[in-house]
């Protein structure tokens, strides 16, 4: 039977279920060298004096500070040396009347003195030391107990371990610590498609590697948690209530990503139910409306979306303040830059909505490094299912339940996802090309897109990315006076063809042998210029046969939706699902497959005109001239990569 939904729950609601749940883990004992960064459990009293024994706080000479009254330059004070006492030492002599001991700085002052005169206001003669100061009892000198008395009060409980603590601790001789213990986190990934990272998975059955278990658990760990990762569960409901049941007694946590939403296999609600008590179910925030919170035993129970996209922003919404709140760890900055809204948004599902973002720098002029960028964001929503949104975003703008359309052009508020996110310096889009892969590995921190020559093509129209390059038949750029201006600034021919097993079996040389032979083919998706270059060859193919390119295509196989990444159709080939595919020279020759060349496609890379100036667009157009793939490009002998912030930029062979 298919459960529906209980009534969503507002996010005020959720935060206020997880705050009343108990995820104190209790103290634990560690060693000193271990505590950096960790929380006293209680206070500390000094058990010892700081020092324990009155020292001298110069070089100079101990003195009974009676016998250098009146001292002075004129009329020094002679006083008998009766021994040297060095720092670590036990001193073996006594300061009597008429008589001085030499001291180094730090060491123990001998019986008898209570002050140091400076070794500088003090002349060595032949049968005396010559005392050109009078001291008063006490100068020069620090008692015992002067740092830290004993039994006084050195830190209290709530205390966090930084360098300054430890180094107090030391002093006071303290080799193990009551601190408070790191929540104890347990993490279960549950369905049947999932397989561990290093595993095999098998695409025909749908199988996934498992990426909750690991970005939650460095979640957890970044929150304050210590991470304990279960066995893998699939759909059952027996295991997966065994599974459950162990990890509420190892943890003060449980947390389970998959198998929330009412689907008629998930049964995790139905498990937590039987077992314990379960408190909500849903919450009124987009992504990540499936979610559990309730208690197994002793523990307490967040069930997360399985989804990586959901399941990572419910955790950081409402599952990891409570976490750092158990550990005391303290709470993040929250850092907001305001931007221009890239595109409208529109939203009518009455619920918060976490739209995740991108941010582009659009300097103007300048070197971009005096001014405060203005931002524009773009939005990052490939589908909760998406994993690279997790890093393809860089914060988040907050749509309310009453807030059904952002325009295109709207000032939005961006929540970084933390204070270390750093946008990115050069945002490009287009055509995946290995060529420009090479480009981009000399660039500092660059973002770009492989969605293709059409998407590209639109999303420079727009005036979204820096850089934009695009493939196959050239389309005019510049042809909407609403669009931003576009420079062409660099261009190169690639190799394609076909790729097919070693020693070409079926005996391929051209397009019109694999269509003669109805041999199958493994192509591109429609978003790539390939896809686009291999049908124009076949309708010229086509026409020269007076039949149908539609035909044609079907023939080949090459009407399917196609692989997305440059790889796709050589893998398809060497695993034997495909007996030829659609590729580039240079992916061949990256994994060793066979090549029969059919033809030339041409690159080109295109920058938005106003943004030249960007740092990292002018380091691209140097990159660009180094190679000789330039048009209009700033000379390589007046480019300064310190300027610019650009590693290692030199000419090479392309």
């Amino acid at each position: 039977m298919r459960k529906e939904f209980r009534t969503l729950a507002d996010p005020e609601t959720v935060h206020e279920t997880i705050a009343s749940l108990n995820l104190s883990p209790g103290v634990e004992t560690v060693a000193l060298e271990e505590a950096r960064g960790r929380v006293l459990a209680e206070r500390l009293a000094a058990p010892i004096d700081v020092p324990g024994f009155d020292r001298a706080a110069v070089d100079g000479y101990a003195v009974s500070a009676h016998d250098t009254f009146g001292a002075s330059e004129a009329e020094p004070a002679k006083l008998e040396q009766v021994g040297t006492v060095h720092a670590g030492t036990k001193p073996d002599c006594r300061v009597t009347d008429g008589s001085c001991v030499a001291i180094a700085t730090g060491a123990v002052m001998p019986d008898g003195a209570d002050a140091v005169v400076l070794v500088e206001r003090t002349e060595e003669r032949a049968d005396h030391i010559a005392i050109r100061d009078g001291v008063a009892p006490g100068d020069h000198v620090m008692p015992a107990g002067t740092d830290v008395a004993a039994g006084t009060r050195s830190l209290g409980a709530g205390t966090r371990l930084t360098a300054r603590e430890i180094g107090l601790l030391a002093a006071l001789g303290m080799d193990e610590l009551t601190v408070q213990a790191p929540p104890r986190v347990g993490i279960i990934s549950t369905g049947d498609e999932l397989v561990r990272p290093g595993g095999t998975i098998a695409d025909e059955a749908g199988q996934i590697y498992d990426v909750n278990s690991f970005s939650i658990g460095a979640g957890v760990e970044a929150a304050g948690g210590s991470v304990i990762r279960y066995p893998h569960t699939g759909d059952d409901p027996d295991a997966l209530r065994r599974v459950l049941e162990r990890a509420a007694e190892e943890c003060d946590l449980v947390l389970s990503s998959g198998s929330t939403s009412a689907g008629a296999l998930d049964v995790l609600y139905r498990v937590i139910e039987s077992t314990g008590e379960l408190l909500l179910h849903g919450v009124a925030v987009k992504p990540g409306k499936p979610m559990l919170v309730g208690t197994l035993s002793d523990a307490a129970y967040v069930g997360l979306p399985g989804y990586p996209v959901s399941a990572l922003t419910i955790f950081s919404t409402f599952v990891a303040p409570a976490i750092r709140e158990a550990a005391r760890q303290p709470v993040p900055p929250t850092v907001t830059v305001t931007g221009t809204m890239a595109s409208r948004q529109q939203y009518a599902e009455g619920r918060l909505r976490l739209l995740p973002v991108g941010l582009v720098a659009t300097e103007p002029t300048g070197d971009g490094r005096t001014a405060e960028p203005e931002w524009l964001v773009y939005p990052v929503d490939k589908g909760s299912g998406a994993t690279t949104s997790l890093v393809e975003a860089d914060g988040i703008v907050r749509m309310r339940p009453d807030t059904h359309r952002i325009d295109e052009g709207a000032q939005v508020t961006v929540e970084l996802f933390s204070p270390a996110v750093e946008p990115p310096s050069m945002f490009g889009v287009g055509e995946a090309d290995p060529l420009w892969s090479r480009l981009l590995d000399r660039l500092e921190h660059p973002r770009y897109l492989s969605v293709g020559s059409n998407e590209g093509r639109r999303r420079l129209r727009n005036g979204v990315p820096d850089i934009a390059v695009l493939a196959g038949q050239s389309e005019p750029i510049n042809d909407s006076p609403s669009s931003p201006a576009a420079d062409r600034i660099g261009g190169w021919e690639r190799d394609w063809g076909l790729f097919v097993p070693p020693d070409n079996p079926d005996a391929i040389t051209s397009l019109a042998s694999l269509v003669d032979q109805e041999v199958q083919l493994c192509t591109r998706t429609s978003a790539s210029s390939l896809r686009t270059t291999l049908e124009r060859e076949i309708e010229r193919l086509a026409s020269e046969r007076e039949q149908s390119p539609t035909e044609l295509l079907k023939t080949i196989g090459a009407d399917d939706v196609g692989a997305r990444g440059l790889a796709g159709p050589a893998r398809a080939v060497q695993s034997g699902r495909a007996d030829a595919g659609v590729g580039l020279a240079a992916t061949a020759e990256s994994l060793a497959v066979s090549f029969v060349p059919i033809g030339t496609e041409r690159v080109e890379v295109y920058a938005t005109a106003d943004r030249r100036s960007k740092p990292a667009v002018k380091a691209t157009q140097a990159l660009l001239s180094n190679a000789g793939l330039a048009i209009d490009a700033t000379p390589a002998d007046t480019f300064d990569p310190d300027t610019y912030g650009v590693a290692g930029i030199s000419p090479r062979e392309w």
